[in-house]
């Protein structure tokens, strides 16, 4: 049976972007950027330059540490669109707020290792992959040579099968020993910070979804960051019988019992009431 690790020595603090050294002892705030047409909260918002700049303007002024940057949706059930479209959405978007807004660090949400070497080309200094390499052999070799953290989810199947596929023997178990696996591949060939997300939402059921927010703690045993994507989420809204407009309050609420069970990033759309989350356990820990 497994049991949340007490950890004889401390799951590593720092993340090295390229060179640069990124603190995490405390939880950091990803801010979400969908430029895509059909993601489930905020899909076709953030299409235009203005658009864009204006986001992420309002983003840094919340005090956004990293900014997920994403051209394919991965609801359940999307459709993949073509690599020539979210190779050309990342290099312009990548490369317009760059431009703007030098001191951003972003990240690249993507399984497709194409589009992760064009972010990465752009100035993007880390990986978010949904598959952890199992959608795309070429990812992992690719992310070896960059140097930066890449970010390891668990799923199975795709965003088109992913809900089909919610049968677990021992759900927790098989989630660690999914996520084990390929940091194990990730590592034999090199990538040297990696971060873990036990994927919310994907390949799991309500009730899954529940009992892995409660049992988060024992992904410790990894002896990773833990990233957790929580927000506005049908876990939330479905559950309280509401829309993702009213699912902010749940949203808070589940990135609090996140925060205390360890995990060290926290992937949302409201930006500033994250950070207010995080201050807020924070002070409850001196």
């Amino acid at each position: 049976m497994l049991h949340g690790k007490e950890n004889t020595f401390p799951i590593k603090s720092t993340l090295n972007l390229n060179g640069r050294l990124f603190d995490i002892q405390n939880t950091k705030v990803m801010g979400i950027l969908n430029i895509t047409t059909d993601s489930f909260y905020d899909g076709g918002k953030f299409r235009t330059a203005m658009q864009i700049i204006k986001r992420v303007e309002e983003m840094m002024r919340e005090g956004v540490d990293i900014i997920d940057v994403g051209a394919q949706s991965t609801r359940p059930g999307a459709e993949e669109i073509p690599l020539s479209e979210e190779l050309m959405q990342i290099q312009a978007t990548c490369s317009l707020i760059l431009k703007e807004f030098p001191e951003a660090i972003l990240s690249i949400d993507t399984y497709r290792a194409d589009v992760a070497r064009v972010g990465f080309d752009c100035g993007a200094l880390m990986i978010n992959d949904i598959s952890g390499g199992t959608l795309d052999d070429q990812m992992l070799p690719l992310v070896a040579t960059m140097n930066i953290p890449y970010i390891i989810m668990h799923l199975k199947g795709n965003p088109k099968t992913m809900q089909n596929l919610t049968h677990y023997d021992n759900f927790i178990q098989e989630v660690i020993l999914h996520l084990q696996e390929r940091l194990f591949l990730a590592k034999e060939l090199g990538i040297k910070d990696i971060i873990i997300d036990p994927g919310f939402g994907f390949a799991k059921s309500l009730d899954q979804n529940y009992h892995l927010l409660k049992k988060l703690s024992y992904i410790n045993i990894l002896d990773c960051p833990i990233l957790v994507g929580l927000s506005r989420k049908s876990m939330t809204w479905k559950f309280l019988d509401i829309s993702p407009d009213e699912a902010l309050n749940g949203t808070t609420v589940l990135n609090t019992i996140a925060i205390m069970n360890g995990a060290k990033i926290i992937r949302v759309h409201d930006v500033k009431e994250a950070k207010q989350t995080i201050k807020l356990v924070e002070k409850t820990r001196h």
